[in-house]
Formats: C-alpha cells, structure tokens, sequence
C-alpha cells in the first residue's frame, strides 16, 4: 500500500450505512477504509496493534459499546488515533461528551461527502474539525460548564456504570435483570437509579428513557 494511503476505521451498527459509507471513502483520493466495525467491542476485536488506522470514524448510539466509551478507550489506549464522531445527534451535551472522551471533530450524518473529506483532511494537518454549526453549539455550551446544576455538565460527569445502567434502564429488562447482567447487586441498582433520578432531575423509569434518548444515548 502506498504511504500516501491514509487508513479509516469505520464504526457503525447499522450495516447498510456501515458498507455504503466504507464505498464512498474509498472513493476519497488518498484515503482507504482498512476495516469497518458493528460497534466500540468488535472494533477492539478487529483492531490490528501493528496496522493502527489514523482516524476512527466513530458512531455515538451502538449496542454492546458505544461512542462514547469507545472514544475514551481509544484515547486511553492508542491517543495517536484521530478521532472523528459520526452521529444524527446535535444536542450540546452529546458534542460536549465526545469531545470529553477524545473525539477532535463531529460530523452530522447528512453532511455532505465533501465535508467528511476536509474534516479528514483537517485532524490530520492541524488535529481537529468542527463545522460553523457544530463550533457554535460549543461556544454556546463552554460557559455553561461550570454550572453544577446545567443539564450538558451533568451529563458529561456521569460515569461509565451510571451510563451503562441508564441504557439499560431503556430496554425492557426488569431491574433485577439489570443487576445480573452488571454483575451488581439489586440494591446498588437501586442506588444507580435513585441516584439518577436526583441528577437529571426525572421521578420515573420513562423520565430515564426520555433523557436517554434526547442525549443519543439509544435510538427509537
């Protein structure tokens, strides 16, 4: 391969988009999709530590792991990959979150093909992207952050168990279910969920839902 070819790894749970949008970048001059991935766990299982790609094109809403834990995985483990976040999601607290967990650019699936070229283009040459649109979603966000009780700084301080758990909370498992499958017990899930009714504010099981949703954390 010619070391003007720069690898791409793809991560998408949706097949159709996953296959159509790998055509259209191998299409970009000078780019190369090396491997496409379901979600953040079978993108681990693929990646070859030797042939790293130089940038992730990394969906937010995936089953088994997601965005956002695989950003922060990537930073943590291999901090030289560029990081590019892929979603349909606009909300603040999404962006903010990615670009927390290692992402250096968000790109809005409608955008157009000649925009995910230059913010490709762009985290290589000068290490990040971001659009009109998405910078001003940022900038009306920053001075927000230090607001204890602002919905997007709330957000971005949950943590992985209490995002785990929100998720979940969204499927139709029973709380006792939830408890096994974290491997925890049914009175710490009692505690997760108490405590996450006081943090985003919420009374019930579909207030979590509904936050889940409104913040990409799962899909209708």
């Amino acid at each position: 391969m010619s070391n003007n070819i720069r690898n791409v790894a793809l991560v998408d749970d949706h097949t159709m988009f996953r296959k159509g949008l790998s055509s259209l970048i191998n299409l970009f001059p000078g780019y190369k999709v090396s491997f496409d991935a379901a979600n953040g766990q079978d993108f681990i299982n693929q990646l070859d530590t030797q042939n790293l790609p130089e940038i992730v094109l990394l969906d937010i809403a995936m089953p088994e792991m997601d965005g956002f834990t695989t950003a922060n995985w990537i930073r943590s483990n291999h901090p030289q990959i560029k990081i590019l976040a892929l979603s349909t999601m606009d909300a603040e607290s999404s962006i903010i979150k990615m670009i927390k967990n290692g992402a250096k650019g968000y790109v809005l699936k409608d955008a157009e093909p000649a925009e995910l070229k230059r913010a490709f283009d762009s985290v290589l040459s000068i290490g990040y992207y971001y659009n009109d649109f998405i910078s001003r979603k940022i900038l009306q966000s920053v001075n927000q952050l230090t607001e204890d009780d602002n919905p997007i700084n709330t957000f971005a301080r949950l943590t992985e168990k209490e995002l785990n758990f929100l998720k979940l909370a969204c499927s139709e498992k029973t709380y006792g279910d939830i408890a096994r499958e974290m491997f925890l017990s049914e009175r710490t899930i009692d505690g997760y969920r108490d405590a996450l009714f006081r943090k985003l504010n919420v009374t019930s099981r579909v207030g979590l839902v509904i936050y889940a949703i409104k913040n990409g954390l799962v899909k209708l």
